[in-house]
C-alpha cells in the first residue's frame, strides 16, 4: 500500500472514532430526557483497495447513526399506555362513584330510608299527633333530597366526563398534525433510502408524540419505506405519511343530556375504540354512570310507585276539600293506559269516601276503571265526569291534564280507598310522593301543607293505623313487580354492584399500571442510556481515536523521510 493509501485510512480512522465519541456525547448528554432514544453508529470495514496483487483495506467507514429501538416492543407499549388510560379513568370514575354514594357515612341514603320508615312507624305509637306526622313527611323529604342530590351529583360527574370527550378532538387533531408534519421532515432529511442514518431527533418527537396520541386513543402504527408512519385506529387511517384526517365532536340526545361522541370528519364514522382516555370515558359516562343513574331512578320510581299504591289505599286524620292529581295527560280523551302516565293503571276499581264534619256521616261510592281494550275504556274526561256525579264533589280536567277534584261544601271532605287499579297511584291522588325520577322525586305538596292528611287508616278518615303498619314495614316487604325483591333489597343490590366494579376496576388499573412499567423498563434496556457502558464506550474509542493519530504522526515521518531523500 502506498503511503498515501495509508495516509486515507488513518483518517478514515479518526473521521470514524470522531463521530463515534459525537454519538456517545449525544446520549450522555440525553440520559436523563424523557422519550429519547440511544443513538448507535453503524461501522463497517471500508472497500478494499487493490495494489498491485494484492487487495488492501481501507480501514473503516461510518454506515449511519441509528436508534437502538425495538419496533415491536413499541408496538406492545402503545397497547399498554392505551389500556393503563382507559382503566384509570374507569377506575377514577368509580371511585368517585363510591364517595358520593357514601355508604358508610352518617348522610347516605340508607340512613335516610331506615329514618323514614321509622318515622312512620312513631305514628302507630301516637296516632292522634300531629308533630310526628309532620316528623313523617319532613323525613320523607329528606330522603327525596339524598335522592336527588345523589343523581344530581352523578348527572354533574358525567357531565364533567363528557366536556373531556369533547376537549380530546382537539387533542387528536393536535398530534395526528404533529405526526403528519413529522412524517414530512423526516422523509426530507433521510431521504428515503438514501441514507442509512435515522433522523434521530426527530424520530424521537414522533414517538413521544405517538405514546401521547395512544394514551386517549388505542392506535396502530406501521412504518412505511419512506419513513414515515401510517395511524389507524379500528378501521379508519388517521394519517397516512403526509396526508392527516381530522376528527370532529358530534353530539346525540339522551335523556336530556347532548353526549358528545368523536367522528372522523371526512366520513362521519364514529371512531371505533377499545382503550385510551376516551374509550374508559365513553364507558365511564354511558355504561358505568349512566347505569347507576338507570337504576337510580328505577329505585326511586319503585319508591314512589309502589309506596304510593300502598298509601293511597288508606285516610288521614281528616279528608281533602280540595285535590289536583301530581301527573298529567297527554291525551284526556285516550283510555289511560294510553293516556301518557308514567305508571301502568290496569282494569279495577277505586273507592271515594264523601265524609260531613256536621253529621259525622260518610258515604262511599265505588268508580270503576275499565281497561278492557274497548271504547267504553275510562279515560281521564269520563273518570273526571264519573267523579262529578257523586253527590257533594265536583271534578274537572285541567287545561293542562290534570284531574281536579273539590268538594262542594266547607262542611264536607272527601278520602280515598281500595283501588285495585292503579290509577290512584298513577295520577298522583292521594299519593305521599310525586315524580317519575331521581331527579324530580319529591313529597306531595298536599302532604307537605297538610301532614294531617298523611294516610295511616284503612278504616275510614282518623279510624285506625292499619295502614301505617304497612307503610312502616314497606322497605322489608317483597314487591310483586320487582320479583319478590323489597325495596332494601334494591338498594343493597345497587350499592354492591358500584362496590364491586369499584373493586375491580382498582385490581384492573393497577395492573394495567404494572404491565405497563413491565414494557417500560424492557424498552429502557433496549433504547435507554446506560452511563457506565456509555462511559466504557467513550474510553475506547478515545485510547483508537488516540492510536489513529499516532499512526498518521508515524506516515508523517516516513513522508518527510522520503522527501529528504
Amino acid at each position: 500500500m502506498s503511503l498515501y493509501g495509508s495516509i486515507r485510512l488513518a483518517a478514515n480512522s479518526l473521521r470514524a472514532n470522531q463521530i463515534a465519541l459525537q454519538v456517545i456525547g449525544q446520549n450522555i448528554a440525553n440520559a436523563m430526557t424523557p422519550g429519547y432514544v440511544r443513538e448507535e453508529l453503524l461501522l463497517a470495514p471500508a472497500p478494499t483497495q487493490r495494489y498491485g496483487g494484492l487487495l488492501l483495506g481501507l480501514g473503516v467507514q461510518v454506515k449511519g447513526v441509528i436508534q437502538r429501538i425495538d419496533h415491536f416492543l413499541e408496538h406492545r407499549l402503545r397497547s399498554a399506555v392505551s389500556d393503563r388510560a382507559k382503566s384509570e379513568v374507569e377506575e377514577y370514575t368509580l371511585v368517585q362513584l363510591e364517595g358520593l354514594i357514601n355508604e358508610l357515612g352518617d348522610t347516605d341514603l340508607s340512613t335516610a330510608l331506615t329514618n323514614f320508615f321509622a318515622s312512620i312507624s312513631e305514628i302507630l305509637n301516637q296516632p292522634e299527633s300531629l308533630s310526628v306526622r309532620n316528623l313523617a313527611v319532613l323525613q320523607g323529604q329528606t330522603l327525596c333530597l339524598q335522592i336527588r342530590r345523589l343523581a344530581a351529583r352523578i348527572q354533574e360527574l358525567r357531565d364533567h366526563l363528557n366536556e373531556r370527550v369533547q376537549s380530546l378532538a382537539n387533542d387528536i387533531n393536535r398530534l395526528t398534525e404533529q405526526v403528519r408534519t413529522l412524517n414530512i421532515r423526516i422523509a426530507e432529511m433521510e431521504g428515503g433510502d438514501a441514507s442509512s442514518s435515522d433522523a434521530v431527533g426527530l424520530r424521537d418527537q414522533r414517538l413521544a408524540a405517538l405514546e401521547e396520541l395512544a394514551q386517549i386513543i388505542d392506535i396502530r402504527v406501521d412504518e412505511q419505506p419512506s419513513g414515515g408512519v401510517n395511524i389507524y385506529s379500528g378501521g379508519l387511517f388517521l394519517v397516512s405519511e403526509g396526508v392527516q384526517r381530522p376528527v370532529e365532536v358530534r353530539f346525540q340526545s339522551s335523556g336530556g343530556t347532548a353526549l358528545a361522541f368523536i367522528h372522523l370528519k371526512e366520513t362521519d364514522s364514529p371512531l371505533e375504540l377499545t382503550g385510551g382516555q376516551l374509550s374508559g370515558l365513553l364507558r365511564a359516562r354511558d355504561e358505568i354512570l349512566g347505569g347507576v343513574l338507570d337504576h337510580l331512578n328505577q329505585f326511586a320510581q319503585v319508591i314512589i310507585y309502589e309506596f304510593n299504591r300502598v298509601y293511597s289505599q288508606g285516610q288521614g286524620l281528616q279528608g281533602y276539600n280540595s285535590i289536583s292529581s301530581t301527573q298529567s295527560v297527554r291525551d284526556v280523551n285516550a283510555p289511560l293506559y294510553r293516556a301518557g302516565l308514567p305508571y301502568s293503571v290496569r282494569n279495577g276499581s277505586f273507592q271515594v269516601i264523601v265524609h260531613n264534619s256536621t253529621t259525622g256521616q260518610s258515604r262511599t261510592t265505588v268508580v270503576p276503571v275499565k281497561l278492557l281494550g274497548q271504547s267504553a275504556d275510562t279515560t281521564l274526561q269520563s273518570l273526571a265526569a264519573v267523579l262529578d256525579a257523586i253527590d257533594g264533589l265536583s271534578a274537572s280536567v285541567s287545561l293542562d291534564g290534570r284531574l281536579e277534584l273539590r268538594s262542594d261544601s266547607p262542611d264536607l271532605t272527601f278520602a280515598f280507598s281500595d283501588d285495585t287499579s292503579g290509577v290512584l297511584a298513577a295520577l298522583g291522588l292521594n299519593t305521599f310522593f310525586r315524580g317519575t325520577s331521581s331527579l324530580d322525586i319529591d313529597v306531595n305538596p298536599v302532604v307537605q301543607r297538610a301532614p294531617a292528611t298523611f294516610a295511616s287508616s284503612m278504616g275510614g278518615i282518623g279510624r285506625d293505623t292499619a295502614l301505617a303498619a304497612k307503610l312502616a314495614a314497606f322497605l322489608e316487604t317483597p314487591l310483586e313487580g320487582q320479583q319478590g325483591a323489597s325495596l332494601a333489597v334494591l338498594y343493597d343490590r345497587l350499592v354492591n354492584q358500584v362496590a364491586e366494579n369499584s373493586s375491580v376496576a382498582r385490581a384492573m388499573a393497577e395492573s394495567a399500571r404494572v404491565f405497563e412499567q413491565t414494557v417500560r423498563s424492557q424498552k429502557l434496556a433496549i433504547s435507554g442510556v446506560n452511563l457506565d457502558e456509555e462511559a466504557v464506550k467513550l474510553i475506547a474509542f478515545q485510547r483508537a481515536f488516540h492510536a489513529g493519530a499516532r499512526y498518521i504522526a508515524a506516515l508523517t515521518e516516513l513522508l518527510e523521510l522520503l522527501v529528504k531523500i
